[in-house]
């Protein structure tokens, strides 16, 4: 059954086939073949359980938060201000991408979104001012991954909704690593423009004047995460209720900039309809993927294998980071996430890991599929911004970053409390 479902899975996406509609296939398939009575019975309540459940309307406010801040030129702002500070480092520009990216996920919670934004707003640099378009684009294509790490990430809730864990402390658990990662991020840049200092650039110094005066292009943005996140923790507001808030803050910052109009309402609006929409196929798809994959005894298969082989937790846990890495080249990032939370996490949990930690662990390595070939998305939205050249150039470059994804991969294995701590700390 394990080979079937796996089997199927990779055949029915190289047929391009929209992947919720693959997961209700494969679900359809498994209660054909091998479900002891049909389960197609109890897909109506099944797919009105899944949607019916007030955790989830924090995504479309999330999405809606994204698409404001781009279309009203804010993160246009933010890369602007972002430059002013970080140009001097070695490497100059490719830092305000990163930078940009930090900021922009820490209000998006999408990691294309994050990425579309950053490679838009910066790509009509790197020509100008001569960055090497490897090391330029694959910091983008990086960068953008952070979306779903810092918090507020919509994979996150995703992956609290599926495992009933607490998403306060999910996104508690998600700020270090993902901070930690835009640091690395920034120091792998520097020591690649220390050893090939043609790679980097023009870096510029600003006067302290323009610096100071940026920041007011950063306050409103460091504002409203404060406001969305700090409301969480505290308890003062639930994530969806926070999200709604982050909103209306959204707009407040776009109108105080003179920047929101019926058009950008509009396209906003749009764009958060489509994108919700296809999350929400996902996550009902692979509801009914996972009940029937449950209902045919997949997961006692895959323990009594596990079993079998006779692995310690440690040995478990890199089999399931091995194998994470591998469908990773070929499966879509939410879509990995969803097939696998069902079988994977409870075998986590039984070998005595932290779910928390694990989702932590699950995320970083998601976001390195993201910029793995042949299908990371983020690679294809940068190449796509730049309208020109070669995509091996865009995979070449984000190659130490993906390295750097892997050795903090390493970290959170050895050092669960990098993930751990910020949840423990406010119990």
């Amino acid at each position: 059954m394990i080979s079937y479902a796996t089997f199927g899975l990779l055949a029915l996406l190289s047929l391009s086939i929209p992947v919720g509609i693959v997961l209700f296939l494969l679900g359809f398939g498994l209660d054909m073949f091998f479900s002891p009575f049909p389960l197609i019975r109890g897909l109506g309540n099944l797919v009105w359980s899944t949607s019916d459940h007030a955790t989830l309307i924090a995504i479309p406010f999330f999405v809606l938060l994204g698409e404001v801040l781009v279309r009203s030129g804010i993160a246009t702002r933010t890369y602007a201000a972002l430059d002013r500070w970080v140009s001097w480092l070695p490497g100059g520009l490719v830092h305000a991408n990163v930078a940009t990216a930090t900021m922009f996920s820490a209000t998006s919670g999408s990691s294309v979104a994050t990425a579309a934004t950053v490679a838009t707003v910066a790509m009509p640099q790197a020509e100008k001012l001569g960055y090497d378009p490897k090391l330029f684009s694959g910091a983008i294509a990086a960068g953008g991954t952070l979306g779903i790490m810092i918090p507020p990430s919509i994979n996150l809730i995703v992956y609290g909704f599926l495992t009933q864990s607490s998403i306060p402390k999910l996104f508690l658990a998600g700020l270090i690593p993902g901070l930690a990662l835009a640091l690395a991020f920034m120091a792998v840049t520097v020591l690649i423009c220390l050893v090939r200092p043609d790679l980097g650039g023009t870096r510029r110094v600003f006067p302290f004047v323009q610096m100071l005066r940026a920041l007011v292009q950063l306050i409103p943005i460091i504002l409203l995460f404060a406001v969305i996140i700090g409301s969480i923790y505290k308890g003062w507001a639930t994530p969806t209720e926070a999200a709604s808030v982050g909103v209306a803050g959204a707009f407040v910052i776009a109108a105080l900039f003179g920047s929101i109009n019926a058009e950008v309402l509009s396209k906003s609006l749009l764009g958060t309809v489509k994108i919700t929409a296809m999350i929400m196929l996902v996550v009902i798809g692979a509801s009914f993927l996972n009940f029937t994959l449950a209902a045919a005894g997949l997961g006692r298969e895959l323990q009594a294998m596990l079993g079998g082989m006779g692995l310690s937790p440690l040995g478990t846990i890199l089999v399931i980071v091995g194998i994470y890495i591998v469908l990773g080249f070929f499966i879509e990032t939410l879509s990995l996430m969803v097939v696998t939370i069902p079988i994977v996490v409870p075998l986590v949990v039984a070998q005595g890991y932290d779910p928390i930690w694990f989702g932590i662990l699950m995320i970083v390595l998601i976001e390195m599929a993201l910029i793995t070939p042949p299908v990371g998305l983020n690679l294809y939205v940068v190449q796509g911004a730049r309208q020109g050249g070669r995509m091996s150039e865009v995979m070449l470059g984000a190659a130490p970053y993906a390295a750097t994804m892997l050795a903090m991969a390493g970290l959170l294995i050895a050092f669960p409390q990098i993930a751990l701590f910020l949840p423990n700390a406010v119990q």
